[in-house]
């Protein structure tokens, strides 16, 4: 009984830590059309921000905006000095994005270097769940994360901020004749996009190994969320990630950490092959 609650609970954690990864990504891909190949670095540098916080002596929590602010600062000026002269040109986009994270990888070796390093968890032991002992920091995670992602879906339905981005992804031109400043709103959804990235890469850095080729990784099990729960909807964020998430934790723990990874390349191919626009592709 407590091996399939402990089992249950690495589930949901499987699903809930892939959908926080996922966000940024999402945001950028699915309301600008841009394939962000720098998702990954900003990941890591969430989670260096995380360490060098902590290194000095600070509480974790205070790398919490930290992370946010310098991931969105590189998301702003990744947008006004290249992305927003190459919108609608996806494939321009792609090879910009993917330059920028060779760049951003070098900077990391140089500024921190090759070795790995750790994060301290800052909500240390366990807590009791039916009998089953799980780590209170991952519970922490999961709560948190959940209550972040309904309060941004209740933003983005019912605010008027909200209103405008849907205006703006439905019909650009239309939006922009009414008044609606696209270019601006553009800019916002990519700093916030890119300031998801590094908040969530400071919130995985205690459960995670940092080392500067981690984005990669990351890049390619966002991508593969996408894949399976299509663009432009939280919900197909949470479909996506339930699908790659519930895969992986389960495979893993059959056929260990290659037959997960496995697993989860199957079922992106099978998709694109059959179903290219996902679960729940945007309408």
């Amino acid at each position: 009984m407590q091996e399939a609650i402990v089992f249950s609970l690495n589930v949901s954690y499987g699903i809930i830590s892939l959908a926080l990864l996922v966000l940024g990504l999402a945001i950028i891909f699915g309301l600008l059309g841009v394939l962000n190949m720098a998702h990954g670095e900003l990941v890591a540098i969430g989670a260096y921000t995380a360490w060098a916080v902590q290194s000095v002596g600070l509480p974790l929590l205070l790398a919490l905006p930290v992370a946010a602010i310098a991931a969105g600062a590189i998301g702003w000026l990744m947008e006004i000095s290249i992305i927003r002269h190459l919108y609608r040109r996806p494939f321009d986009t792609l090879l910009a994005t993917w330059g920028i994270s060779i760049l951003l990888r070098e900077a990391i070796k140089i500024c921190f270097g090759l070795e790995y390093k750790s994060v301290i968890e800052p909500v240390g032991g366990s807590i009791t769940i039916l009998g089953a002992d799980y780590p209170t920091y991952r519970i922490w995670l999961m709560v948190a994360v959940v209550l972040g992602f309904v309060g941004l879906f209740l933003w983005y339905r019912r605010s008027h901020a909200g209103t405008r981005v849907r205006a703006m992804v439905a019909n650009p031109m239309l939006a922009s004749a009414v008044g609606i400043e696209t270019a601006k709103l553009a800019r916002r959804a990519f700093v916030l996009g890119a300031a998801s990235a590094g908040l969530a890469g400071c919130l995985m850095a205690p459960l995670i190994r940092i080392d500067p080729y981690m984005g990669v990784d990351y890049l390619l099990s966002s991508f593969f969320v996408l894949v399976v729960g299509g663009l432009g909807s939280l919900q197909g964020v949470f479909i996506g990630s339930g699908v790659i998430g519930g895969a992986e934790t389960a495979a893993s723990t059959i056929l260990g950490g290659t037959g997960g990874y496995v697993t989860v390349l199957v079922i992106s191919i099978l998709f694109l092959w059959l179903k290219p626009g996902g679960l729940y592709a945007r309408r």
